[in-house]
């Protein structure tokens, strides 16, 4: 993966770019030692690694202002963090960035139960935010697997969903305000504890901009009852096009589950080596979730089981207790760590309508195949938001190309049949080259353009979301101009 040359400027003024750092934030946030910034050297996609120039731990708005500042006025780009989860590489430093963390911005600032809402900080970990709700009987939506470690920072940057999305959306579905500072220091307040904003959408424009616009510090964040009940069913398939082609039955039969989650045979022999959740011996299952009353719940299953029923399903298993329905949910939850156990592997996140699902799963099995490497698919079933989980060897020469190959010609597939690159991961720089798969250059234009306004020198999260001539050529022609 292409990464822009680091500016040797830069590189040569880091003792005094740490310096004015240093006189804007406390002396423990500022980290600038080459054996402690390689903490900051990777995110989750751990195939690249770049140590940055420094890494900056603040922990107020002013504080982050303080920061841009100093970036701004000395010319160096700076790399927004939550909690480094991230998949696709959206917190990969450059050598002659600075890291920005919000790990410490993780307090409750408001909680309002009339009017629904919460505002934290937008280093608070997504659990964390029902964790401060939930005894008042409320809970916030967006679940993504890894909410026990994700900031809403990150959640908000690549517009995160999860298993539940199917029912309350993702992450712009839930999200009434931020506060958030540009490059150049100014803080900007967009949306509200209010249903709908004035004007232009311009939460709108954020949620989901992978930190190109601007560092977002506060959250104002929609938060619901939690509902009577709840109750999963699994449901055993002898065949991957079979689960897909139920899943589209039960979601035309206008039938409204809280999620429908979705895993192959690699990732049921890894959960169940990983986590003893007692699945079936299959080729593929489901686990189908619906809420409300005992009534509500009663009158959904009984679709729902009866629409797998005309599929023969080899095994149906609805849950009795509470016992029974963590036991369901274990194995899923546990899939991503599972499937590590075995080898390495490169998690993807394209979308497709789930009338597709039958064939985009045929197909991959049938690169599988072609590439001679594995594939785990354990996905979103309810809205066609996948995730092969493709196992390859990062030890074996070539087997990382090979991997990003075959991945590359997933996505491909998947906006072929009318879906999209990314659904909660975000592009980062991933898929960033593949944007001209799914974009024309008027609609990328566009994009860039945007881009412009907010950031016009580009300095925030570099070599991400576009392909990097564009940006490049973009942060070139902007530093022509000031010069």
């Amino acid at each position: 993966m292409d990464m822009p040359v680091p500016d040797a400027a830069i590189l040569g003024r880091k003792a005094e770019i740490v310096k004015r750092l240093q006189q804007v934030l406390p002396a423990d946030a500022v980290i600038h030692e080459p054996h402690e910034t390689r903490a900051y050297e990777c995110d989750a996609l751990t195939a690249y690694r770049c140590a940055p120039l420094c890494a900056v731990l603040p922990s107020t708005t002013e504080e982050v202002s303080a920061v841009l500042k100093v970036c701004h006025e000395e010319g160096v780009p700076v790399v927004p963090r939550g909690s480094g989860t991230s998949l696709a590489g959206g917190a990969l430093p450059t050598a002659d960035c600075v890291i920005l963390g919000v790990a410490r911005m993780n307090g409750v600032i408001e909680t309002n139960y009339a009017d629904r809402y919460i505002r934290v900080q937008s280093g608070r970990t997504n659990l964390s935010v029902t964790g401060a709700v939930e005894e008042d009987g409320f809970f916030y939506a967006p679940d993504p697997s890894s909410q026990l470690a994700c900031a809403i920072a990150g959640n908000i940057g690549m517009n995160s969903g999860g298993a539940h999305c199917l029912k309350y959306g993702v992450t712009t579905n839930n999200l009434l305000g931020v506060t958030m500072v540009l490059m150049d220091g100014k803080v900007v307040e967009i949306g509200g504890a209010h249903l709908d904003a004035g004007g232009l959408d311009l939460l709108g424009v954020i949620c989901g901009s992978e930190g190109q616009l601007g560092i977002v510090t506060e959250a104002t964040l929609r938060i619901l009852r939690k509902p009577e009940g709840a109750r999963p069913v699994l449901i055993g398939f002898d065949s991957n096009e079979v689960a897909g082609a139920c899943v589209s039955d039960i979601i035309k039969a206008g039938v409204l589950p809280v999620a429908i989650e979705f895993m192959d045979r690699p990732c049921i022999r890894a959960t169940e080596a990983f986590a003893h959740a007692g699945y079936p011996d299959c080729e593929a299952l489901l686990i189908v979730e619906v809420e409300g009353s005992e009534e509500e719940i009663a009158e959904q299953l009984s679709v729902i089981t009866g629409i797998a029923k005309t599929h023969n399903p080899v095994e149906l298993r609805e849950s009795q207790s509470a016992e029974q329905s963590a036991a369901i949910w274990l194995g899923r939850k546990s899939a991503f760590g599972a499937m590590g156990q075995i080898n390495d592997y490169m998690c993807l996140d394209g979308t497709i309508p789930v009338s597709s699902l039958p064939h985009v799963l045929k197909r991959i099995g049938e690169m599988s195949k072609e590439y001679g490497l594995d594939v785990g698919n354990v996905f979103h079933a309810g809205d066609g938001n996948m995730h092969p989980l493709i196992l390859f060897d990062a030890n074996k020469e070539g087997d990382l190309e090979k991997c990003e190959a075959f991945g590359a010609d997933i996505l491909r597939l998947c906006v072929e049949v009318g879906g999209c690159l990314t659904g909660e991961h975000g592009v980062g720089i991933e898929k960033r080259d593949l944007m001209v798969d799914q974009y024309n250059g008027v609609d990328l234009e566009a994009q860039l353009r945007v881009k412009d306004v907010f950031d016009p020198q580009w300095l925030l999260n570099p070599a991400k979301v576009f392909p990097l001539a564009s940006s490049e050529s973009r942060r070139g022609a902007s530093s022509r101009r000031a010069a």
